[in-house]
């Protein structure tokens, strides 16, 4: 272990070995007994103290020394005997910490005692005993976690501990637990406004500065690299979550005339009307980091449409965290109408407390847009956009024929004077890291190469759209080169780099009209958007695709579906690596999705399928009880086995789907399986369902 050599055993150790063993289990059967039995005795409290001198991990005898102490201690009624017993168990876990000086258990019984507030805390003691620890162990996280803990518990002035941390990293550059202190207490500093962090610039650009002598005095150490991340993160992105793209966008306006007029087959071209022939129209909202809090109070809908009930706001997000960057509503339309009629619809979010992000800030920047629908008249309900089949080809190139009416994709923009003025600093921060580093780079140096990727990215993401478009494409072209490197360079991480390659080739292909008109169809203006052979293993900047109704996607290298677009009606993410229906959890959330392509993935591969573990999705980690597993059932269908199929199915109504060239389509009662759970199904595998 790092670095030793592994010696092996001599007789004379193994017989020491079995000894302790012997005695720990001795211990522990006596400490079991005794916390079963709650005998609280000298004696018995004496033993536990034996076991955790040996094992400081046994989380039972820390949890009996707890229940042991608050029986004792309500017989006590003189400060000195409380004080006394107090300083007793301080002891026992020091005692515990020169042993392993990383134990969870002896830290979290320290914190537990101190929170009691029986008896007055010593601090000069507990900042002693750090000190020593950390002269140990510089880098040891369980002192510095104690240490924030102790901070926050004494009262002391993050200031101080500020000048601590610049100490420890003055002895040593390579304390990362240093490093990583300091960012948390410069946080607090900056959003408490304290005198002398009233400005952000100016601390982070000493900050800036300080990490850069440590990269440069030793450029192979991580510690400093990571603190200079965390700085660009804070360099890079608002105070305050923003919203950032909607669907329907400012001034859109929907249309229901082209379902009059009948598509050829095998196309895509009366889908773009589909919400509104089913008489709902989903609002979404992208904000530029995680929030929640969106509710009827922190977010107002106008309009002369009746909606039939209250407007319920949704998280899109594949967590049970109640924080997401997407939200959505479902605008139930209850309005009766003969011909077509035209309404508006506006959307208002003001300056609201309510709605907050992951890191406590709240939204600060109103925002307001409209637009407009025409509602679908009642001759036009039979109209069947999947009598046949959707046919894909992806061989073929997009083409433009005419001329169309481009859907306004910008982001929504906040254009107060203090955020230009802030991003023009960024912008120049950023710029000023970027030549520096590019001193350092060195061929074989991945630190180099990613954090100036990073750089060039934080740099993209600053210039707007309208104006130096030819410069921000420049930046990602740069950093899709280092990534390619990195990839090489640093194969045990590829799978990071592919990731983050197929970011910024998103950005780079949907930041412009120009350039994503490249990949559209305009049969129907902009519905068609068509990503194939690109070698992506993720697809982001899904604010910018949320008018898009027909998405291909095929012929990639994609794990998962990562962003729920609740305009989609036909997807195609054929031959890619999807491995189990866990990774397609966001597609329940789509309630528009009829027809979905998933042939030749890698779905039942495997027998036993551990990616759905460590997916996000709840999918991966609790199963409910419904309907559906009824069904499936008195089917003969074995749910044990098909349980994430059962979930993901149930939440489905599609008109065809397409799942040929994946091992679970070959299985037993695969197919009864999918049609029983999708009554609205036509197609199967391009085969007709009677």
């Amino acid at each position: 272990m790092h670095g030793r050599p592994r010696r092996p055993a001599k007789p004379e150790d193994e017989e020491a070995a079995s000894a302790k063993a012997a005695k720990l289990r001795d211990l522990q059967e006596h400490v079991l007994r005794n916390h079963h039995s709650r005998t609280y005795t000298k004696e018995a409290i004496g033993l536990s103290f034996k076991l955790l001198e040996i094992n400081p991990e046994a989380y039972t005898a820390w949890n009996y020394r707890k229940l042991a102490f608050q029986h004792n201690i309500k017989e006590l009624s003189d400060p000195e005997a409380i004080r006394s017993a107090v300083d007793d168990e301080l002891r026992v876990v020091e005692v515990a910490l020169r042993q392993n000086p990383k134990s969870y258990g002896a830290w979290y019984h320290r914190k537990w005692l101190l929170n009691q507030k029986l008896s007055p805390v010593d601090s000069k003691r507990e900042f002693g005993l750090l000190d020593k620890l950390l002269k140990v162990d510089a880098r040891n996280f369980h002192g510095w976690n104690y240490r924030r803990f102790l901070a926050r518990f004494m009262g002391a002035p993050d200031e101080e501990e500020l000048k601590y941390t610049m100490d420890k990293i003055s002895d040593n550059f390579s304390n990362y637990s240093a490093w990583h202190n300091r960012s948390i207490l410069l946080s607090n500093l900056l959003i408490q406004q304290r005198k002398g962090f009233e400005s952000k610039q100016k601390i982070f650009s000493e900050e800036f500065e300080l990490v850069t002598q440590a990269l440069f005095t030793d450029p192979s150490d991580q510690s400093g690299w990571f603190y200079h991340l965390w700085l660009l993160a804070q360099t890079s992105t608002p105070d305050n979550p923003q919203l950032i793209a909607s669907w329907p966008c400012n001034g859109t306006k929907l249309s229901s005339s082209l379902l009059k007029e009948k598509a050829d087959q095998n196309t895509h071209s009366s889908i773009w009307s589909h919400s509104l022939k089913e008489r709902t129209v989903p609002i979404v909202l992208y904000f530029n980091e995680p929030v929640k809090g969106l509710n009827q109070s922190s977010l107002k809908v106008k309009s002369d449409l009746d909606f039939g009930k209250d407007i319920q706001w949704m998280a899109l997000s594949t967590t049970d965290s109640g924080y997401s960057n997407c939200w959505t509503t479902y605008l139930q339309i209850a309005n009766e109408c003969s011909s077509s009629q035209q309404y508006s619809v506006e959307v208002s979010i003001p300056c609201s407390d309510d709605i907050v992000s992951r890191s406590g800030s709240n939204h600060n920047s109103s925002v307001h847009f409209t637009f407009t629908m025409e509602l679908i008249s009642n001759d036009t309900q039979d109209i069947d956009l999947f009598d046949k089949p959707v046919a894909w080809n992806c061989s073929e190139s997009l083409q433009s024929h005419g001329k169309c009416e481009h859907i306004p994709f910008d982001q929504l923009k906040i254009t107060s004077a203090l955020v230009e003025e802030d991003s023009n600093w960024h912008f120049e921060s950023l710029s000023e890291q970027i030549d520096l580093f590019r001193e350092l780079s060195d061929d074989n140096s991945k630190f180099v190469k990613l954090t100036l990727a990073r750089l060039l990215l934080a740099c993209a993401a600053t210039k707007s759209r309208g104006r130096s478009l030819i410069e921000r494409k420049g930046y990602c072209e740069e950093a899709l080169r280092y990534f390619s490197d990195l990839i090489h360079l640093d194969p045990s991480h590829k799978q990071h780099y592919e990731d983050e390659r197929s970011l910024v080739l998103m950005d780079k292909l949907t930041c412009d009209m120009e350039t994503l008109m490249k990949h559209c169809s305009v049969s129907v203006p902009l519905n068609h958007v068509q990503f194939c052979r690109l070698s992506l293993t993720r697809i982001g900047f899904a604010e910018r695709l949320m008018w898009v109704q027909v998405l291909d996607l095929s012929h990639n290298s994609l794990r998962s579906v990562e962003e729920a677009l609740q305009q989609l009606v036909s997807l195609n993410i054929s031959n890619n690596h999807i491995s189990n229906f866990t990774a397609l959890e966001p597609l329940t959330k789509i309630i528009f999705l009829k027809a979905l392509d998933l042939s030749f993935n890698e779905i039942g591969v495997h027998s036993i399928d551990t990616t759905r573990y460590i997916c996000s999705s709840p999918f991966s980690h609790k199963i409910q009880e419904c309907e559906a597993f009824v069904e499936c059932q008195k089917k003969d269908i074995n749910v044990e086995e098909y349980w994430d199929a059962i979930l993901f199915f149930k939440s489905l109504k599609l008109a065809q789907l397409d799942i040929k060239g994946n091992a679970v389509a070959s299985k037993e009662n695969f197919r009864t399986l999918v049609m029983t759970l999708i009554p609205s199904l036509k197609w199967l595998n391009s085969e007709c369902i009677n």
